[in-house]
């Protein structure tokens, strides 16, 4: 944040960005310790109804609609972890004890967040919403060890409720990971009327492999995919579709991976490679998501702040930014075929501000012009 106060209070930085929320006569930008302390105050819903009103944009628009699963929306759900150490930055941290009950035990601090990412195709996610995996009040001001930490399970319950107070008429479909593939997590997507995909594996609950062994014969669409729809799993009806994937290496072996999901939408041979698709879409919000913006931009593992709600503010406005950057590069990097690395992308975008003083690019006029497909 140091460097970032160094690097934008460039005299034509400052003055191309006030331009631009037209304002005019300020000389700096503020210092990243006076944004902290703004942060610290701002409340995080104003940030979220920014992400809000940006998905909301998106959905409206046509440009998308090829990304939906079956006319529903692919929303991916999953968490990841953002800061771990050996120091407690605040009480809202969830506290892992290792080698517990040995002469090494020792206790690591760490926070997390559950994100719900839209899924708009190219490689496009936009973030729809987000729940902090934090220690509540009540487990903070408890006085006995009955109350539980927060974790990933209960902040879904949280970051459902969020969505469809966001998103109420939304036609939406879930994916997930392995992780819920449970009775709470099915009933909360029937009560809001939302479809599932959840990767499903053995482990998680067999008596769904199990009943589908047993079945003498299955359905098949060919070789790699086979399915077969109600199944009984906790007092409801889930199906149940296999993928059977084979990749040959570069020594010449033949790799087999079997991949699975449960859904309760109804298999049928014209719509089970869609299904298949929806469910490997699920690796976006790794890929295009969490790894991005923890290796490639962003830091969202460095606290930044040891202020709790600061901390939030952080993460949300990476979010906003991160899809801000998904749309730069693909509708004006990749439409006009211009290489770059990604570590070079923002500091370009930022050399680009002190460039001149709030005038036009001399550059085609094409090239300006987002092609929408």
């Amino acid at each position: 944040m140091q460097e970032m106060t160094r690097q934008f209070n460039d005299e034509k930085v400052v003055g191309n960005l006030y331009s631009f929320m037209g304002e005019s006569g300020k000389e700096y930008l503020p210092h990243g310790v006076t944004e902290n302390e703004f942060l610290e105050r701002l409340d995080p819903l104003e940030l979220e109804k920014i992400q809000k009103d940006i998905a909301y944009s998106m959905i409206r628009r046509k440009t998308f609609n090829d990304a939906r699963v079956l006319k529903k929306w692919q929303v991916i759900i999953d968490a990841t972890e953002l800061d771990e150490g050996y120091r407690k930055k605040n009480n809202y941290y969830l506290s892992r004890c290792y080698n517990r009950g040995k002469a090494d035990e020792f206790v690591k601090y760490h926070r997390s967040v559950l994100e719900a990412k839209l899924y708009l195709g190219n490689n496009l996610v936009c973030s729809i919403a987000s729940e902090p995996i934090e220690n509540s009040e009540e487990y903070i001001n408890q006085s006995e060890e009955k109350i539980k930490q927060d974790c990933e399970s209960k902040a879904f319950i949280r970051l459902a409720k969020k969505i469809k107070k966001s998103f109420p008429r939304l036609p939406i479909v879930i994916t997930a990971d392995g992780l819920y593939v449970s009775r709470k997590v099915i009933q909360i997507c029937m009560d809001n009327g939302w479809d599932y995909i959840i990767r499903y594996k053995e482990g998680c609950a067999p008596s769904i492999a199990r009943e589908y062994q047993a079945l003498p014969e299955k359905e098949k669409t060919s070789s790699e995919i086979e399915y077969q729809n109600q199944i009984i799993f906790q007092n409801t009806d889930v199906n149940l579709i296999y993928y059977t994937e084979r990749k040959v290496q570069a020594d010449g072996k033949e790799k087999i991976t079997e991949f699975a999901w449960i859904t309760n939408i109804t298999i049928t041979k014209s719509n089970a490679k869609k299904i298949l698709k929806a469910g490997r879409n699920r690796w976006k919000i790794e890929n295009q998501g969490f790894n991005r913006q923890k290796h490639w931009q962003g830091n969202i593992g460095h606290a930044c702040s040891w202020n709790e709600q600061a901390q939030k503010n952080h993460y949300l406005m990476e979010q906003i930014a991160d899809f801000i950057k998904q749309l730069y590069e693909y509708y004006y990097l990749e439409k006009n075929e211009i290489k770059k690395l990604q570590k070079n992308i923002s500091p370009e975008l930022l050399a680009s501000f002190g460039r001149q003083l709030t005038k036009t690019e001399d550059i085609r006029v094409e090239l300006h012009s987002a092609v929408l497909n």
